[in-house]
């Protein structure tokens, strides 16, 4: 068989190979969405693990120093949310009550509107609705159903971080086994990426937390309740790739409506979210990804939309550190440089 025939054979095979991985990434998401979370994390403290190797510090005694890390972490985010919370719940019955004549009053803006009565016998009649009532409770169910599946997401990623911190699982072997020849070249190539990998979740947190603090700067300012509440559900929703921080913002002036008495100070109110939002969100972190990983937008917006449409949330908030690895693979083969070249 001649050697262009061949080459035709494999690219054919080739691209009948891509849809089935990809369908498998899709069937197996509940393995692969907590093992490619596992791997980030993993990255982030793999520079950690090196230095304390470098101290002459046993594996079980570093593996213990980054427990501590974590848990000191998750304690800090806990006890923000926790304030948050309690902030919440020290509102007093007065700020109800004018939440309570704030909705009456769109709920009459609405009926006007409508041309038909939302409150009173109207409302019951909705809500005595057979239909309406499935659509609750299928609601209730699939809210139900995010939180069970997301418990144990977080179990399995667990599992295979504390795989990966304790040696059990090496990436950096896995790649010299299927994709090179040369030790060398795969851990260069992983120290590539465990640089890029770090430098995003960098990039992503310093900026996350820059929204978070902008958020809650505005709400303040403008006599919003909860601003320490809204300053960290900006913060952790400026994770989600695109849609994050457009849903906490659209969240935040609806709210602004049941304490703002007037539509220019709402409307004020939502032009400066939207303005902290595009400085931190468009403007200042891709000026950031781009000097770090030369990522083009094209390239990151079907990166967010196709994983997005894969995996959903998930899929947004891994689909940038997914291109950078892909991206920094694709550059060791002399093959696959054009299509590294197109991501730049």
């Amino acid at each position: 068989m001649e050697l262009q025939e061949l080459k035709a054979i494999k690219r054919l095979l080739t691209i009948m190979v891509i849809p089935i991985i990809f369908y498998a990434l899709q069937l197996l998401s509940f393995i692969f969405i907590p093992l490619f979370f596992a791997f980030f994390f993993g990255l982030l403290f793999s520079p950690i693990l090196r230095w304390l190797t470098r101290k002459n510090i046993p594996k079980t005694g570093s593996l213990t120093i980054i427990t501590i890390i974590i848990v000191i972490v998750f304690l800090i985010v806990f006890k923000v949310g926790q304030l948050a919370g309690n902030q919440i719940m020290a509102a007093d019955q007065d700020f109800w009550n004018v939440a309570a004549v704030k909705i009456n009053k769109l709920l009459v803006s609405a009926e006007d509107i409508l041309g038909m009565e939302i409150r009173g016998s109207g409302f019951k009649t909705i809500v005595k609705n057979k239909e309406v009532l499935d659509a609750i409770q299928n609601n209730i169910g699939s809210t139900l159903r995010v939180f069970q599946e997301t418990f144990t997401m977080s179990l399995v990623t667990i599992f295979f971080l504390v795989l990966l911190l304790s040696g059990s699982m090496n990436f950096q072997n896995v790649m010299h086994d299927t994709l090179f020849t040369s030790r060398l070249s795969s851990i260069k190539t992983f120290l590539k990426i465990e640089q890029s990998i770090v430098t995003f979740i960098k990039v992503k947190s310093i900026t996350s937390l820059l929204t978070g603090i902008g958020f809650g700067l505005v709400v303040y300012f403008f006599g919003v309740s909860f601003p320490l509440f809204w300053g960290l559900l900006a913060f952790l929703l400026n994770y989600i790739q695109l849609l994050g921080s457009v849903i906490v913002t659209v969240l935040l002036v609806v709210f602004a409506v049941v304490e703002t008495n007037t539509v220019g100070s709402l409307v004020l109110f939502a032009l400066i979210l939207i303005i902290v939002q595009l400085a931190f969100g468009s403007v200042l972190e891709p000026i950031l990804m781009g000097q770090s990983f030369k990522i083009n937008t094209i390239a990151v917006l079907v990166m967010l939309m196709f994983w997005g449409y894969l995996w959903g949330v998930p899929g947004l908030v891994l689909a940038i550190p997914i291109t950078v690895i892909l991206k920094t693979i694709l550059e060791q083969f002399p093959n696959t440089k054009l299509i590294a070249k197109i991501l730049s």
